[in-house]
């Protein structure tokens, strides 16, 4: 960013500091998210910053999963899935349902799901 005729020049995007648009300022001001959403909102996107809990994500979106198979997936140990797992599940990201002795993982709801997808089709435009 450089300074320009006292305006600031990022990358060919002047900005005149002293033109303030009121209208869309206040707009915004009652139409942003609280600042306990936005908190909110940081963590769930940095337990998504993680490549192998996106992998997890990934195979769980395919279809579900217990440990065992994960671990064999992704060459893991299965308490280094366990740690991946509790991590997605304290954050509402993947649910398990007992069956008989193996616990199955999958997506928690649609949501994770669009969240994924979205990602996918953004990186691949």
């Amino acid at each position: 960013m450089v300074m320009k005729d006292n305006a600031w020049d990022y990358q060919g995007s002047k900005c005149d500091c002293e033109v303030m648009h009121g209208d869309t300022i206040e707009f915004v001001k009652v139409s942003i998210a609280s600042q306990q959403e936005l908190e909110s909102m940081s963590k769930l996107l940095k337990v998504f910053g993680d490549g192998t809990r996106i992998r997890i994500l990934n195979a769980l979106e395919c279809h579900e999963m217990c440990v065992c198979d994960l671990a064999v997936l992704f060459d893991m140990t299965k308490s280094a899935i366990s740690h991946q797992l509790k991590v997605l599940r304290d954050n509402n990201l993947v649910k398990f349902e007992k069956k008989g002795k193996h616990a199955y993982y999958s997506l928690a709801d649609e949501h994770v799901k669009e969240i994924l997808d979205v990602a996918l089709d953004h990186i691949n435009e």
